[in-house]
């Protein structure tokens, strides 16, 4: 290399470092750690916004990664994304580099078939994310007045459901259930034979063993392959279940966006009220009904209404949220709460998964708000009909049971006796069996005819 050359290359290389040193901040803003008590840390020394995120200097691991919740005063209340060892009283806090503390998630296509934690980050073994789109997860609320209507049905694969309780694109249901009666299993059918494009699951606070036996025995190689599961099991942080709910929401926002219709299955949304009430009760707001802070029902709605129909032309976001009845009690805080936000509701019930009838749907219980809009009006009669019937049958089956039923007198009694057994098997269905919209409206007809 001549001595011109030479001297070109050193003054590029130091064209590069200027202008690397004239970006970089003539200062690094910390705080210190102050106190540490249950699942908050209390810092000092930042002033940065609620709900950033920031690094915590652990001694001789690292940094650990926290977000804002709170603030009093010139304190602000941090809580960690995971279980913090080597913390260290006066430990170092800085806040993220990215601009304004947000964090970023792999986001786009490139996650179909993939397994994430509430992070983003495989589960699956599979390779890095890091090539794919990234973005945060807030977006802007829809404005309602350009929402299309839901004037469309999806297929579910479900007869029940399909039949009379017929669920269009964009609507947002609550699967009531305690544990145990089948809804692991219902949500893993809708994820298989659903008509949707693309599946985004949020296995949100529940058993982590339930996360694998969900994605390779009931959700299956079929459903996985347009699926993105995104996990945040129940020893998580509660930020973590927070922000994997939303995450998967943001997953959905981002497919809907692109045009796709998006089946959104959230699995609990009482898990996530519960980590929102660990957390506000962990930052000292006081608790309201049944020990739940008023933050938790203010937070519902938000994720909520997240989901549904975007603009005219564009995707949709149907969304199955389930909501646990603790101890079967309907009246439940939480249930109470999401049945008035959502549209419509499946109640799965105890007695008839005891009886060993599947799916345990409670149909006298359960209602699908846009159905009318959906189906002509002689389907919506059969189904009002199918209904009438079996739940005559349900007011006298005592005196069904003991003989006390004598044919003649009631022709409605009479006909509800005798379709009784066709009634029941065309609510049953096979975990292996799928029942289109087509079939299913079709045995309804078959079943009901034209009713008067």
């Amino acid at each position: 290399m001549n001595a011109a050359a030479h001297h070109d290359h050193w003054r590029e290389t130091l064209q590069r470092v200027g202008q690397r040193l004239t970006s970089t901040p003539p200062y690094r803003e910390s705080g210190r750690i102050v106190r540490a008590t249950g699942l908050v840390l209390e810092a000092v020394g930042l002033r940065i916004p609620l709900g950033s995120g920031c690094r915590i200097e652990l001694a001789g691991r690292g940094f650990a990664e926290a977000q804002v919740v709170g603030f009093a005063g010139e304190r602000l209340y941090l809580m960690p994304l995971a279980e913090l060892h080597g913390l260290t009283p006066g430990a170092r806090v800085l806040p993220l580099a990215d601009e304004g503390g947000t964090r970023r998630f792999p986001l786009g296509e490139t996650l179909l078939g993939r397994v994430v934690d509430g992070n983003g980050v495989p589960l699956d073994g599979g390779a890095a994310l890091g090539d794919c789109p990234h973005g945060g997860l807030d977006s802007a609320p829809l404005n309602p007045m350009d929402r299309a209507p839901i004037d469309t049905p999806i297929d579910v694969g479900i007869r029940a459901i399909n039949a009379l309780l017929t669920i269009g694109r964009g609507q947002r249901m609550g699967l009531f259930a305690g544990s145990g009666v089948g809804k692991s299993v219902l949500l893993g059918m809708m994820a298989r034979y659903t008509s949707a494009d693309v599946i985004v699951v949020g296995l949100i606070g529940e058993r982590g063993r339930e996360v694998k036996e969900f994605i390779e025995h009931i959700l299956g190689p079929e459903g996985r392959r347009r699926a993105v599961v995104v996990a945040a099991p129940a020893d998580t942080s509660p930020l973590q279940r927070l922000q994997g709910a939303a995450y998967a929401t943001r997953l959905a926002e981002g497919f809907r966006d692109a045009g796709h219709n998006v089946l959104l299955i959230m699995d609990s949304l009482t898990r996530y009220a519960m980590a929102q009430r660990e957390i506000a009760l962990a930052i000292g707001e006081p608790p309201a009904t049944k020990g739940y802070p008023p933050s938790v029902f203010a937070k519902l709605p938000g994720l909520v209404e997240r989901a549904g129909n975007g603009a005219p032309g564009s995707g949709s976001i149907t969304a199955f949220y389930t909501v646990l009845t603790e101890g079967d009690d309907q009246q439940d805080p939480i249930a109470d709460a999401a049945r008035a936000i959502l549209d419509g509701h499946v109640v799965l019930s105890r007695p008839l998964a005891e009886a060993g009838h599947y799916p345990a749907i409670d149909i006298e219980a359960s209602i699908s708000r846009a159905m009318t809009q959906l189906v002509p009006t002689a389907q919506l009669r059969r189904a009002q009909r199918f209904k009438q019937l079996f739940s005559l049958y349900q007011r006298n089956r005592d005196l069904i049971g003991v003989g006390a039923y004598s044919p003649g007198h009631d022709p409605q009694l009479d006909q509800a006796v005798q379709l009784y057994p066709r009634l029941q098997a065309l609510l049953r269905q096979d975990i292996n069996e799928c029942a289109g919209l087509q079939d299913a409206h079709g045995a309804l007809t078959h079943l009901i005819g034209d009713p008067p």
